[in-house]
């Protein structure tokens, strides 16, 4: 499975700073999910959703989906 935060955030022309305080996720914690580095839990999908306005499954690309 794919995540796909980079991408939703660079539709949103948001900067890791700029969503870090929309999520109160940590941008090296966003930094890490969007390198593939760590796993986001549901909770920071969803946060990361709704900071973008956009559906938990837009962020994540699987042929399951």
């Amino acid at each position: 499975m794919e995540i796909l935060t980079w991408k939703a955030r660079s539709e949103k022309h948001l900067t890791l700073v700029q969503l870090e305080a929309l999520t109160g996720i940590s941008k090296t914690t966003l930094n890490y999910i969007e390198n593939g580095k760590t796993s986001p839990t549901l909770r920071q999908l969803e946060a990361i959703a709704a900071a973008l306005d956009i559906k938990i499954t837009d962020l994540f690309d699987s042929r399951y989906k």
